[in-house]
């Protein structure tokens, strides 16, 4: 009888657990009649998978110096826990996907644990950007790098890693079944009554420091706008968190956790109050205008300053190499100046249709249109695992890694 493909994915955040559900997707497809069987650590939507995590990723959704630091110990915990995992099960493969600061200290704890185990890092770490000495730091510690954008090809060749570009699956998003009727239908609003999303982000962290402020400017904007519908969805990772803080705002809001809702809220918004993150790519999928906020510890924020090279942090912005979208950074997100950013659209359709248009282009410019990127990523892994994918671990230690890689 075949052995089973045992693939090991590792996701510490809710944007890397729908990526690694896509990639489970994709490669039971890949593999056909072929049997795979999953492992590894994720949220929810990798839970539909099939794969069982050893512990919630919540505990692993940090962002910010102080805040890492704080949590050094949980996620230390955390990766012991996720070595076990892998000795336990023996994979023949092992997909870290995003999350840097976990996954680079797990690929060379994995590779100390068992130097043949092929190590593959899906999304590069922004060295565009800024501290392109990771790409170096990258290169030693895994095989083989997914890359979902295509600026990070030069850093990583010249550091030496093998990388493949396959697409941001945020891209590749299918809004084509989404209904707005349906979702004003299924929270009582009738067609007239405009709609705004709040998406206050996946981390802790941010419903932290960034949701209170999101909360001022919907309650400056209900008492201009009583007819104003305000829709909150929530990301898995954070949402008792969510619901436990618009559980007491003083006008209803109406929180969505169902992915299908999700997708038809997105493509009913009027206009969107978000957290910087893929969620703002969604949007402009979706075709809904948005107004972007973001706030971290400030000792992080003033290093990041100084290391970070563009000069916006929303991919759509960073693409049209222009403010496409209004960006409400640190100091200057207040609810005062994010309630007047929505009001403005809020009060002009022209305004609207032109920020859509021009999110559009922007996504243009980001590579919209590729190939599914799941499909991408699934095929560049079983070509990088071709000969060995019938191995057992014995096996595979014997024979090292695959030449070339």
């Amino acid at each position: 009888m075949t052995r089973a493909l045992t693939v090991m994915l590792v996701a510490a955040e809710a944007s890397g657990d729908a990526l690694g559900a896509g990639l489970a997707q994709a490669l039971k497809r890949q593999m056909g009649d072929e049997p795979v069987r999953f492992v590894g650590v994720g949220g929810a939507k990798m839970a539909a998978e099939g794969i069982e995590s050893p512990f919630d990723i919540s505990q692993l959704s940090i962002i910010g110096i102080v805040e890492s630091l704080r949590a050094y110990p949980r996620a230390m915990a955390r990766l012991k826990d996720t070595l076990a995992l892998a000795e336990r099960e023996q994979p023949d493969v092992a997909v870290l996907i995003d999350s840097w600061g976990f996954n680079i200290r797990l690929a060379q704890a994995l590779r100390r644990q068992d130097p043949h185990l092929r190590l593959v890092k899906y999304v590069a770490p922004q060295v565009w950007a800024y501290r392109p000495g990771r790409a170096r730091a990258l290169a030693k510690a895994v095989d083989l790098l997914l890359s979902i954008q295509p600026m990070d090809k030069p850093y990583f060749d010249r550091a030496g890693l093998k990388n493949v570009f396959v697409g941001n699956s945020a891209l590749a998003k299918d809004f084509s079944k989404a209904d707005p009727a349906r979702f004003r239908a299924a929270i009582g609003l009738s067609a007239a009554e405009p709609i705004l999303l709040v998406l206050p982000g996946s981390r802790p962290s941010e419903i932290e420091r960034v949701m209170p402020v999101f909360e001022d400017a919907v309650r400056r904007l209900k008492a201009t706008y009583p007819d104003l519908a305000v829709v909150v969805p929530a990301a898995s990772t954070v949402a008792e968190a969510v619901k436990a803080r618009v559980a007491g705002w003083p006008f209803r809001a109406h929180v969505i956790e169902d992915e299908a809702l999700k997708d038809d809220a997105m493509v009913a918004g009027t206009v969107a109050l978000a957290c910087s993150g893929t969620v703002t790519t969604e949007l402009a999928l979706a075709g809904c205008p948005m107004v972007v906020g973001y706030r971290t510890g400030a000792i992080t924020y003033g290093l990041l300053k100084m290391l970070f090279k563009p000069r916006w942090v929303t991919l759509l912005n960073i693409a049209a190499e222009r403010a496409v979208v209004p960006e409400y950074l640190q100091g200057d997100l207040q609810g005062e100046a994010l309630a007047r950013g929505i009001a403005l659209r809020l009060d002009d359709p022209a305004l609207r249709a032109e920020q859509v248009a021009e999110q559009s282009a922007a996504l243009d410019l980001m590579g919209r249109g590729m190939a599914d990127p799941s499909n991408a990523a699934a095929e560049a892994l079983t070509v990088f695992l071709g000969r060995t994918r019938e191995s057992g671990p014995a096996e595979r230690r014997k024979r090292g890694r695959p030449a070339g890689f």
